[in-house]
């Protein structure tokens, strides 16, 4: 998995429409191989892209949980300490 495609599921605020779609194309990057794609293959990148962004929405819109919602300052916090510690 991507290191740039973060969890956007149960925070408070909710994931915007700009995450999602930065994620898919995160996603879309992984699997294509491609940073930025050659014009024959944008067409094809950008539609995978849309509906990646399309499929994030929905199974972020239909997915429940029990637990309190995370705190993104809070997850941030832990990255960066994660990070301190791995890299020094």
């Amino acid at each position: 998995m991507c290191r740039n495609i973060r969890n956007l599921f149960n925070f408070e605020p909710p994931a915007t429409a700009e995450e999602i779609h930065a994620s898919s194309l995160q996603f879309v990057r992984k699997l294509s191989g491609f940073n930025q794609p050659s014009k024959a293959n944008e067409a094809a990148f950008n539609r995978a892209v849309a509906q990646v962004t399309q499929a994030a929405h929905e199974l972020l819109d239909a997915l429940v949980t029990t637990a309190p919602p995370r705190d993104r300052e809070i997850e941030a916090a832990k990255a960066r300490a994660k990070s301190a510690e791995r890299f020094g």
